[in-house]
């Protein structure tokens, strides 16, 4: 399989369930700016939509989104219970907090990302995400993990939003929960490894 990513994007995440799970990947680096691979070819023929991640099957088949492809990663190794079981109410749980998290957190900063937008209207943005933030650190309370004891994939997601804070110079020091989450998931040797294969530390 490839996993075709840009560092410090949204494909950290999938990027981090490889490590976690110690499949088989080769990792594809993507140059959001030009959509052109290291090797000269034309990521736009990859994924039209031209955003990362993307992964591509051993057949030739691609999925897209990272959502999806976090699971399916989580399914390839089921040994390792980064996932809940599929039909289970609580994989029903893990796909609401993906949902919420890539609907309400993940797209509200998109904006903040982009130079034409002007300040004031950023700050429309940045506010939205705050009480979205909120309610997901009240959805936290005093668990470690999203779904309470056990890490899962969604985890390694919201540590890769979270860690966008500083890009836009965002505030979190009012949700000290979330300073201790992102330690408690940065720890993790799979995410250490992931940060390191992307040049982050």
């Amino acid at each position: 399989m490839k996993l075709y990513y840009s560092p410090a994007s949204c494909s950290l995440s999938p990027h981090i369930v490889v490590c976690e799970t110690d499949l088989s990947v080769e990792l594809v680096k993507v140059d959001l700016q030009s959509h052109k691979l290291e090797n000269g070819d034309n990521y736009l023929d990859i994924n039209p939509c031209g955003y990362v991640p993307a992964l591509e099957l051993d057949n030739g088949e691609f999925l897209y989104e990272g959502p999806a492809i976090i699971q399916y990663l989580a399914d390839l190794a089921p040994e390792k219970n980064l996932a809940p079981k599929p039909g289970t109410f609580e994989r029903a749980k893990l796909q609401q907090h993906l949902n919420f998290l890539t609907a309400e957190l993940h797209k509200a900063l998109g904006p903040l990302f982009n130079p034409a937008i002007p300040d004031e209207v950023k700050g429309t943005f940045v506010e939205g995400y705050a009480n979205r933030l909120g309610q997901l650190v009240d959805a936290l309370g005093d668990k470690d993990y999203l779904l309470g004891d056990e890490y899962s994939v969604a985890d390694a997601y919201l540590f890769v939003i979270l860690n966008w804070h500083p890009f836009f110079d965002f505030d979190a020091s009012a949700w000290p929960s979330l300073a201790a989450f992102q330690e408690r998931v940065g720890a993790r040797p799979a995410v250490q490894q992931a940060l390191k294969e992307e040049g982050l530390i």
